[in-house]
């Protein structure tokens, strides 16, 4: 019998391997009649969000089976889940009206400061200023409201397939690094700044600013090389009609709550139910509230974490093992196989780990988190958003991993020179 470890580590790898292949799964749903079991089987195949997921099961039945239900049990009540709650709660209430509204207004009034056309100083305060609120609002939050920016002004536009996946992988990376200019809104640097005691001062002055960096020329390049796209897109001289002022100022204070929460869902899961009979109450200035997304990203980090409880045995010895260069360059490569607050995680459980370590392992992390869609936990929400544009199959892995690629190799360069 395959030990569990192993056995997990197979099912992780399976369901790497699934990621890559969802497009086919959608392309062989349409030779079967719609609306049939064959069908809708093969179109649930082909979501990204469900992989993890279902893979987790597969572990699960697996553990079920060799060990027992109460281990099953056992195993998963010693697993954290609120991160992926956390995730379905933020998705939720930052896709509300007056969030968007509001941020909306922001990204419009700091693009009038901008001596460029609407539609390259749009672009550049959306990708640059989006992400880099992920280390006040948190990075699921970032990446929801940043993404919806995207579609509604930019994917809708008629942009070039190039153009799509260049900002798509530009998002990622950017809503990756752009977390860290604080100790508490990036999961990769959630997992580690108790246990090595990194605060806001720490975090700026090794990670913030290069963000920052990062975050401009990246998103000045692809502006640049987009320029003739960006100059035809028509961006609204002012921005969307005010929203009450009670109203958005109800939806920041539980927006707030939930942050300051955000390490107890018993805390603010009761509070999105509040939230949720705000909304109700509000209805006349506000969209039907999405769910449904949210639920298919906490999904996908749900199975994530079931499957990242076994993954140390061959983590560990690969961090331990390597030096400052090598272990920045492999974290950058491996987060694109596995979350990356995963990783940091399983550094953070190393007791003899250098502070040059810790902070390449870190930068390891963050850099890579564009890389693909399990790289960083924010990224189903952006997938999830941005899917319906890239035609019938959805997102290829490949074209997200062509696309991220100049804002990883920037930022690599960022955090390995300044």
């Amino acid at each position: 019998m395959i030990e569990l470890n192993h056995f997990a580590t197979i099912c992780l790898f399976l369901a790497i391997a699934h990621t890559f292949s969802v497009r086919k799964f959608t392309k062989w749903a349409l030779h079967y009649p719609e609306g049939s079991v064959a069908e809708n089987l093969l179109h649930l195949l082909g979501e990204v969000e469900v992989v993890f997921g279902l893979w987790a099961g597969v572990f699960s039945a697996y553990y079920m089976f060799s060990e027992g239900p109460q281990a099953l049990i056992a195993y998963l009540e010693s697993l954290n889940f609120t991160e992926p709650t956390f995730v379905f709660v933020i998705m939720a209430i930052c896709s509300t009206r007056p969030l968007l509204s509001l941020s909306l207004r922001l990204i419009h009034k700091a693009s009038t400061v901008l001596p460029f056309s609407k539609g390259i100083s749009f672009y550049l305060v959306t990708l640059i200023l989006g992400p880099l609120l992920g280390s006040f609002i948190t990075e699921p939050a970032a990446m929801t409201v940043t993404a919806l920016i995207l579609l509604q002004y930019f994917f809708k536009s008629g942009i070039s397939l190039k153009f799509k996946y260049a900002t798509l992988g530009l998002l990622f990376v950017n809503i990756s690094i752009g977390g860290t200019l604080t100790h508490f809104a990036a999961p990769p640097v959630l997992m580690v700044a108790n246990v090595w005691n990194w605060d806001l001062p720490f975090m700026f002055n090794n990670f913030g600013w290069k963000a920052m960096v990062a975050c401009t020329v990246s998103t000045s390049l692809i502006a640049y090389y987009f320029q003739k796209e960006l100059d035809a897109i028509s961006i609204p001289t002012s921005p969307p009609k005010n929203i009450p002022f009670w109203v958005t100022g109800l939806h920041l204070l539980f927006l707030a709550l939930v942050v300051a929460t955000s390490h107890h869902l018993v805390a603010f899961l009761p509070l999105f139910l509040f939230f949720l009979g705000v909304t109700k109450v509000t209805q006349e200035f506000q969209d039907p509230i999405k769910l449904n997304d949210g639920l298919m990203v906490a999904f996908f980090l749900g199975g994530l974490v079931i499957l990242g409880g076994f993954q140390r045995w061959w983590v560990e010895p690969i961090i331990m093992g390597l030096a400052s260069f090598p272990l920045y360059l492999g974290a950058t490569i491996l987060t694109a196989f596995t979350d990356n607050a995963a990783l940091t995680y399983l550094g953070a459980q190393l007791p003899n780990l250098a502070p040059a370590s810790k902070y390449f392992l870190v930068s390891g992390a963050v850099v890579g988190g564009g890389l693909s869609v399990i790289a960083n936990a924010p990224n189903p929400a952006g997938y999830g958003i941005l899917n319906s544009q890239f035609g019938e199959g959805g997102i290829s892995p490949l074209g997200l991993l062509a696309g991220a690629l100049l804002p990883t190799l920037i930022a690599f360069g960022c955090f390995w020179f300044l």
